[in-house]
């Protein structure tokens, strides 16, 4: 999977029809790597990851396994929290992770975000000595979430047969999928600014109440709200517009403001260590369960569910 003077970085999409295919493509991929030393992660919806066990035999003790419907329910984590937080730990070898943030129930809400995590897991680990393989149901996913695939790897395996992908285009993706959000029907506004900042926090509070959140769930929308109200006031132009509303099983709460949103993989880094700041939209997107941005000339807006549950 990797040429000689190509980038070390390897990100194949595996199209698979059903448990045969499925492990014929996944099985081998973690056993040579085992057999070569590399440190081998696997995260995949919880299904797939009990027929991988069973699958490994012996072999599931030296792996690293993750429900991706927990460790990546919001897109927007995978990198920092599942990828970089395993590929971190064993910076001495090569790594082998398979993850599949793409699987049929993901809602259509939150396919934009997946999709451009997709093409992101690229730039982020440019040069890095490590292989993520991305498996889709090719007898499940819709159309759209395979062309896509096209475009956000490098390569792509189906049939058994490995080929590049000449549509690779994951820049295009990013931008493709920075789409204004869909406004809904009715939702509680407040306009705050710097010094307003806890009246905007009592506020989110009290809505996210009224919608049915409590406990750890209302720490983590005055932890979000908090973050992205700083932000705001510091990078924003000085002000902004907090809105909440309930959505199917999720409160949303979402901050617009003047500022413009320049770097993609804002947010999913891992901070440097010794370094301050850039912190804040990491947590945003360690406690949400789905984030969803859009950003351009007339500012940015950063839209956060949190489950009723």
């Amino acid at each position: 999977m990797m040429k000689p003077g190509s980038d070390p970085f390897v990100h194949p999409a595996l199209f698979y029809r059903g448990e045969k295919e499925y492990l014929h493509g996944t099985v081998p991929f973690i056993r040579d790597g085992l057999e070569a030393g590399e440190p081998v992660a696997v995260a995949v919806p919880g299904p797939n990851l009990a027929l991988l066990q069973a699958a490994l035999g012996d072999d599931v003790a030296h792996v690293r396994f993750l429900d991706m419907t927990e460790a990546g329910r919001n897109p927007g984590r995978i990198i920092p929290r599942v990828l970089r937080a395993f590929a971190d730990t064993h910076r001495q070898k090569r790594v082998r992770i398979i993850g599949e943030p793409i699987w049929a129930g993901r809602s259509t809400v939150e396919y934009p975000a997946c999709v451009q995590h997709e093409a992101l897991i690229n730039p982020a680990f440019q040069g890095r000595d490590v292989t993520i393989l991305c498996p889709y149901d090719a007898d499940r996913l819709d159309e759209q979430a395979l062309t896509d695939a096209y475009e956000t790897h490098p390569v792509v395996i189906s049939g058994g047969e490995e080929r590049p992908s000449a549509a690779y285009a994951p820049e295009d993706v990013v931008a493709r999928y920075n789409q204004p959000l869909e406004q809904p029907e009715a939702a509680e506004e407040l306009v705050f600014q710097a010094g307003q900042l806890p009246t905007a926090r009592r506020f989110a509070v009290e809505q996210a109440t009224g919608h049915g959140l409590s406990g750890i769930r209302l720490e983590d929308v005055a932890l979000i709200v908090a973050e992205l109200t700083t932000n705001s006031v510091v990078h924003g132009g000085g002000s902004g517009t907090l809105r909440m509303w309930a959505e199917d099983d999720h409160v949303v709460c979402e901050v617009r403001d003047h500022g413009r949103l320049d770097d993609p993989l804002a947010g999913r880094r891992p901070p440097e260590r010794d370094t301050l700041g850039g912190r804040g939209l990491l947590l945003v997107h360690t406690v949400a369960d789905l984030v969803r941005i859009h950003t351009g000339p007339e500012g940015t807006a950063i839209r956060c569910y949190i489950g009723r549950h």
